[in-house]
């Protein structure tokens, strides 16, 4: 239940934050935070992550579907795995797609506002579903790599499709 509206909520704070950015930055010029380095900038992504695939028509949509369908099949084999914190960091990753998808079908796009700049470079534009989705690949990755090796093995049981049938 823990779980359940922990997902809630990022998903809800995930919506809000792309609703204040729709309301207050578009068709405004960026919000500067800290000069040459964090602002927030509305964009409109058209394409997949980081606005690979922009303007695409039918890029943006088969990735969809494929994040919807393993949205779906994560949700179902998620009560699989005993550890707590391979859980916590699958509805990290769980409630980032959700967030982006609800845009995705809502409006056609998802929502960025996010944006860094180092030096001349600008990395790409995000949400707050972005950064959820990273923190929970990236804490997976860590506590596999170096606190609980053996979580590896939980996760490949998770996924095991053989079990989905009983």
């Amino acid at each position: 239940m823990r779980l359940i509206v922990l997902g809630l909520v990022l998903i809800s704070l995930d919506q809000i934050s792309k609703w204040a950015a729709r309301a207050y930055l578009q068709n405004q010029d960026a919000f500067v935070v800290i000069e040459d380095f964090f602002s927030f900038r509305y964009v409109e992504n058209r394409g997949a992550a980081w606005g690979m695939l922009n303007n695409k028509t039918w890029g943006p949509w088969i990735l969809t579907i494929v994040a919807l369908a393993l949205t779906i099949f994560l949700l179902y084999r998620m009560r699989y795995l005993h550890s707590p914190a391979l859980r916590v960091f699958l509805t990290l990753i769980i409630s980032g797609s959700i967030g982006n998808l609800i845009d995705r079908f809502v409006f056609g796009y998802v929502t960025d506002f996010i944006s860094f700049r180092f030096g001349s470079y600008y990395f790409p534009v995000f949400n707050l579903a972005d950064s959820f989705i990273t923190v929970g690949v990236a804490l997976t990755i860590i506590y596999i790599l170096f606190i609980n090796k053996a979580a590896l093995n939980e996760i490949w049981e998770m996924l095991d499709v053989k079990d989905a049938q009983s």
